[in-house]
């Protein structure tokens, strides 16, 4: 007995809201969300090419960066070890010859480069 009052109230309940509701104004807000799916799509499709390019993009530059790094890491290692030489001829020279290297009030008059291993 209770069901068939729940339908029918269910029913005038659905008629006085599509009364509210104009339908021509339900059909151009379907129509609008229906462009805007298919912008969101074509841009979905545009991103995910975008993202297998940049993948692709992205193997073949870390392939040279790490060989890039391997090879500025060997130049530094020859560079460390080229440079602790220099150092030790050099005291070896002063050793032998005290005067052969202006001291440290004449040297900034020579050289003017910047130390390169001071933090800035």
């Amino acid at each position: 007995m209770e069901e068939p009052m729940i339908r029918e109230a269910s029913e005038q309940v659905s008629e006085e809201f599509k009364t509210l509701v104009n339908a021509q104004h339900l059909n151009s807000l379907r129509h609008l969300q229906h462009l805007i799916l298919g912008r969101l799509q074509d841009s979905n499709a545009v991103l995910s090419h975008y993202n297998d390019f940049a993948e692709n993009c992205f193997a073949d530059v870390s392939l040279e960066f790490s060989r890039n790094t391997r090879l500025l890491e060997s130049i530094k290692a020859d560079l460390d070890y080229i440079f602790f030489k220099l150092r030790s001829i050099k005291s070896k020279i002063l050793a032998t010859y005290p005067d052969a290297f202006p001291d440290e009030s004449t040297s900034d008059a020579f050289d003017r480069r910047p130390d390169l291993e001071l933090p800035q």
